[in-house]
């Protein structure tokens, strides 16, 4: 029993590939609806070399679980076969193309055609990622913890939640303003809130599943108080964000990156309990 925090590479890499990609479907979205001058659009651009960044941290810290980092490319050996090449196939497709196009649009190799092409493309490829991941999980039946709705619903909420902060940090790091990203907080207001949802009744749920030898609930028995620390931390970055806005003037850099910290933190707690809570049926189910 414990809280999953053994597997910390597999934390970063699946939650910081959620928010990356929720944080370019906002980049990509206001450089193809935000009527923004051409330096404004260049200085976005630009910005998102930090979701490069992320990602490649997330790619590094998930080699780690494969015991050496050598071994990698052996994940990808059962394309179209395996959840588990499937999710590092579609990152890897992912990281490439918004990396390449990154690079190319940083150089003005781009036209505005192509690029808002590859705008589209990549912000495809981001949800098919976080779908491929929800896959590595959801489709094994003989762990009844994550052979549940409560997967997917976990995994894209941190897509909702973490991803709008982001890609709002990263618009005020290029000096963007506008109505449009009054959205983005009231988006990630709305996923905390299905995500309570869901943290209630899942942790319903855990008292019903047991195996022969264990029960689902005696898994983490801190099930209860990490989810509200996560929800705490994800609230107090919520209160970093909206803040300054309700008082008239848009929140400093400096509190953004402590709001994105913050959720990063309530997330990473929310993920390791979802490893915490890995079993397998054992002899038998009952629920």
């Amino acid at each position: 029993m414990g809280s999953g925090w053994h597997e910390w590479p597999l934390m970063i890499f699946t939650v910081f590939g959620q928010c990356v990609a929720g944080g370019f479907i906002v980049l990509a979205l206001a450089l193809i609806r935000g009527q923004l001058s051409r330096e404004k659009q260049q200085r976005i651009v630009l910005s998102m070399f930090a979701l490069w960044v992320l990602m490649g941290i997330g790619f590094i810290a998930s080699t780690m679980h494969l015991g050496s980092p050598m071994r990698a490319f052996n994940s990808l050996n059962r394309v179209g076969a395996s959840s588990l090449s499937n999710e590092i196939a579609s990152g890897a497709i992912f990281f490439a193309v918004g990396g390449i196009g990154w690079l190319l649009a940083v150089t003005n190799k781009l036209s505005c055609a192509l690029r808002s092409v590859w705008l589209v493309v990549t912000a495809v490829l981001g949800v098919v990622f976080v779908w491929m991941m929800v896959r590595v999980y959801n489709t094994i039946d003989t762990v009844p913890t994550w052979y549940t709705i409560w997967t997917p619903l976990s995994f894209f909420l941190t897509l909702f939640i973490g991803g709008p902060l982001l890609g709002y940090l990263l618009l005020r790091w290029a000096s963007v303003e506008g109505w449009g990203m009054r959205l983005l907080p009231v988006i990630s207001l709305a996923a905390l809130v299905v995500s309570v949802i869901v943290t209630t009744m899942q942790g319903v749920e855990l008292a019903s599943i047991q195996s022969s030898i264990q029960q689902a609930s005696a898994l983490v028995p801190d099930y209860g108080s990490l989810m509200a620390w996560r929800i705490v931390a994800i609230a107090l970055a919520l209160v970093c964000w909206v803040g300054p806005q309700l008082k008239g003037y848009q929140p400093a850099l400096p509190l953004l990156s402590l709001a994105f910290v913050l959720v990063l933190v309530g997330e990473m707690l929310g993920r390791g309990v979802f490893y915490g809570l890995h079993m397998t049926v054992g002899m038998a189910v009952a629920s």
